[in-house]
């Protein structure tokens, strides 16, 4: 059998940032090169970074893509790459699709290119469009309409982009009716809690499909709420893994295979009306050579490392590649800021980091003390600014009482920290939770105020666990934990009065969450949540609190998404609704 080594390239790309993607692919591709490879890939749309959204529409920038693919062509021909094929995902546009109403503006498509000699010898677009969750496909891009062959070494290479994949029909099956011997997929796949195994299962599914070796290339980094997991597979036609990439970091995955030799195949359309585009790099195979790369598969991470890895990943992402330095966060000894706390010097190192303990008449020794603690734990920088002066100039001027007392501390403490951040030039990292988010037990231009939230959908219960998990890995690698114990101990208050505790105004958070999930992640309705097992009023209490919060949600910074279903493109409801489900 003819013998290939393939070098998949999960990397990180910057939306917009062409050329220093650009650099990305030039260097890794010499990395290929350097290690043996007879073809390098590299993931969906990373010569422009990935989702583009409404940049797609812009003509300006579709050209700005093209000119750099064609410059990126030329330039590996330049460095003595050139002999190396390279597949590269990059935006296009239709040149054969006529305008028409209901149609994205300069007809965009998600496209991928073959590289070879200087020279663009194969482009094809995404023929299967998105248009769920976080993706919006039908509204940027028009599909393809090819089904993409490249012969090379005497292999027949069939080539995918991401969606082609997940969705029945199109590219799988015409793989098989063009007797490919690889099935090579490119993507930008968004990270989601348990998507890994999802994304196991459906690529042995599609080999077994296609009836051939199948490679799963994914990308990896953060782009605004989305994170990218990596965790490219190869799997063989009968289902087994051959190979498998580490999740959240770059890497080269070089993997020898032996494939079955091209074969007169079929021409004109196949399967799904694609029409087969074949383009023959080589016809010849290899002299046979002793395989030194035959897989293996990076160590898989535990459910809680691997969430926490993601929130990690997706803040850090939105601070260097928005040009920010470092981040601040009010400290309130509690569970949510600390958690926070412990991702951002994970993301972008303590020193980096600015905490500030803003305590008021109301607030509790023990939450002053576990704020110092968390601080000398994990080295960040630290500062305590007293808001009582200033809440007490407000209260002989307004005379405030109740909720509106209670209120005015959070948005003092909001306001000093959007001044810290003017002055000193820290980005505020907002430390609300799912759970608080859904029922809206937040405080406007209080504590929902920053450029980014962290934990943002993950629900309370799952806070608890993560902070936990973060502290035995500490204590596993020999380090001081970096959250108190007494942080995730004591039952959560937002302390603004006296005596609080969050079981006032809401549900146990293990009770809470639960009705949430159901409700909010996967759309069940009230009958079918009292079904399950809760009590009807709590229900219909709940669901109201959630129905009449979306003004709050829709005005909360962006935040890293690990659900299926986050608060934002996820889930989009309307704010003036009198619709209530429990009615």
């Amino acid at each position: 059998m003819p013998q290939l080594r393939l070098a998949l390239n999960q990397i990180d790309s910057t939306v917009g940032d062409l050329a220093a993607n650009a650099e990305a692919i030039v260097r890794w591709t010499r990395h290929s090169a350097e290690r043996g490879a007879h073809l390098a890939a590299f993931p969906e749309m990373a010569l422009t970074g990935y989702p583009v959204e409404d940049l797609a529409l812009r003509s300006s920038f579709v050209e700005a893509s093209r000119a750099a693919l064609r410059d990126l062509a030329a330039r590996l021909a330049d460095e003595g790459l050139g002999e190396l094929p390279v597949i590269v995902g990059y935006l296009d546009r239709s040149e054969s699709a006529q305008p028409k109403y209901g149609q994205p503006a300069g007809v965009p498509q998600n496209a991928a290119a073959v590289l070879h000699r200087g020279r663009i010898a194969l482009t094809f677009a995404k023929h299967h469009l998105p248009n769920y969750g976080v993706f919006d496909e039908y509204r940027y891009f028009v599909p393809g309409d090819t089904m993409p062959v490249v012969r090379l070494h005497g292999v027949d290479i069939a080539l995918a982009i991401c969606e082609d994949l997940w969705q029945e029909g199109g590219r799988v099956p015409a793989a098989r009716s063009a007797r490919a011997g690889l099935l090579l997929s490119i993507n930008a796949s968004p990270y989601e809690r348990d998507k890994d195994d999802t994304r196991l299962d459906l690529v042995r599914k599609r080999a077994q499909e296609a009836g051939c070796t199948t490679a799963y290339l994914a990308m990896i980094g953060g782009q605004d709420e989305l994170v990218f997991d990596g965790d490219s597979i190869v799997v063989a036609p009968d289902g087994e893994v051959i190979a498998r990439a580490p999740q959240f970091a770059e890497e080269c995955v070089v993997l020898d295979l032996d494939l079955p030799a091209a074969e007169d195949a079929p021409t004109g359309v196949v399967d799904d009306g694609l029409r087969i585009d074949r383009v023959v790099l080589s016809e010849d195979p290899l002299p046979a050579y002793e395989p030194e790369r035959t897989g293996g598969q990076a160590e898989r991470l535990e459910d809680d490392a691997e969430v926490y890895s993601a929130l990690v990943v997706g803040l850090r992402a939105y601070v260097t590649k928005n040009g920010f330095r470092s981040v601040l966060i009010g400290l309130s000894g509690g569970i949510d800021s600390a958690l926070v706390a412990a991702i951002a010097c994970d993301a972008v190192g303590a020193e980096n980091v600015y905490g500030i303990s803003m305590p008021s008449k109301y607030s509790s020794e023990h939450s002053k003390d576990d704020a110092a603690e968390l601080a000398r734990r994990t080295g960040l920088n630290f500062r305590t600014v007293p808001i009582e002066p200033m809440f007490a100039a407000y209260m002989d001027s307004l005379g405030l009482t109740g909720l509106a007392e209670e209120n005015l501390q959070s948005r003092l403490r909001g306001t000093l920290l959007m001044a810290v951040s003017n002055q000193e030039g820290h980005i505020v990292l907002a430390p609300g939770n799912k759970s608080e988010l859904a029922v809206g037990y937040s405080t406007l231009y209080g504590d929902s105020v920053g450029a980014y939230g962290p934990i943002k959908d993950v629900y309370k219960t799952s806070i608890f666990q993560l902070a936990q998990w973060r502290n035995r890995a500490a204590e596993e690698r020999g380090e001081t934990p970096p959250i108190p114990e007494n942080s995730i101990t004591k039952p959560p208050s937002a302390e603004l009065r006296p005596g609080q505790v969050d079981t006032d105004s809401l549900p146990d958070y293990p009770v809470l969450d639960a009705i949430l999930d159901l409700y909010v992640d996967q759309d069940k309705g009230a009958d079918t949540i009292t079904a399950a097992g809760f009590d009807r009023d709590l229900v219909v209490k709940t669901l109201r609190m959630v129905d009449t919060a979306e003004y709050k949600r829709r005005q909360y910074p962006p935040g890293t998404k690990i659900s299926a279903k986050g608060f934002g493109k996820d889930r989009r409801l309307p704010i003036t609704n009198r619709w209530r489900e429990h009615m």
